[in-house]
């Protein structure tokens, strides 16, 4: 199915964040409300045409800073080879999986693995333990949420939280946290190399929820909870009245 064209009207709620009077959130009810759902394993053609079975975690994981590498790396280390198909096989080092890119970033590493380009966590579908991101499959077998247990950008992903400051006309400022769907362009220049993406593509808009309440733990954990409840009541309001608002053209009428 072609994605939809990404320039469509989006429909925005502005709101203080009821825990701290400096900042302000600006959602995409417009995304927040659409029927988006990861469809990965299940008609995921991956980003890229020759790793169709890696879904976006094809190039490894950029780690948010030191404190996300550091929470990570004990998940890591209960790793078993019975769930991580890329295990060493003795006790794990940080350069079984951690590698710098081209300007010294740190990230998860990225390796071809029968042909497919991928982050060295993400197990294939042949895989006994199962396919899909090691870590994740980590989690469920300990009742956690995955994102304990995977990096930042992982978790996030399909959402998008960036931070802009803003002056006000009286010379006072706020920090303006806007939440919103991670498309292409929010990939950089590389999004236009992408052979295949999900948010905008109606095959992946196929939630019986919306994905403010799919997606609850990830937005609670990125807004904080309550900026979160107050943001479910305005994502309530936008669907029962979304007939005259802007809607997700990718998601079902």
């Amino acid at each position: 199915m072609p994605e939809v064209n990404p320039n469509f009207p989006r429909a925005w709620v502005e709101f203080v964040d009821p825990a701290d009077a400096d900042q302000t959130f600006r959602c995409d009810l417009t995304w927040l409300t659409s029927a988006y759902t990861c469809i990965f394993g299940n008609g995921c053609a991956g980003i890229y045409a020759d790793s169709p079975d890696i879904g976006c975690c094809t190039l490894g994981a950029h780690f948010s800073d030191d404190d996300d590498e550091a929470r990570v790396a004990p998940y890591v280390d209960q790793l078993t080879p019975e769930l991580w198909q890329q295990h060493p096989g003795r006790k794990v080092k940080k350069k079984d999986w951690v590698e710098k890119d081209e300007d010294g970033d740190r990230k998860t590493l990225a390796i071809t693995f029968e042909g497919q380009r991928s982050c060295i966590f993400a197990n294939r579908p042949d895989f006994a333990g199962g396919g899909g991101c090691a870590l994740h499959a980590l989690a469920l077998q300990q009742g956690r949420n995955p994102l304990e247990t995977k990096p930042d950008v992982c978790w996030q992903l399909p959402i998008r939280r960036a931070y802009r400051n803003v002056e006000k006309p009286d010379g006072t400022e706020y920090l303006e946290i806007t939440i919103t769907e991670y498309d292409r362009a929010g990939w950089g220049p590389g999004g236009h190399d992408l052979d295949w993406y999900c948010t905008g593509n109606p095959v992946a808009h196929v939630a019986v929820e919306p994905l403010y309440l799919t997606n609850a733990p990830e937005l609670t954990e990125l807004m904080g909870a309550p900026a979160y409840a107050e943001l479910a009541q305005h994502c309530e309001a936008h669907v029962r009245s979304r007939s005259a608002l802007a809607l997700h053209p990718a998601s079902p009428r």
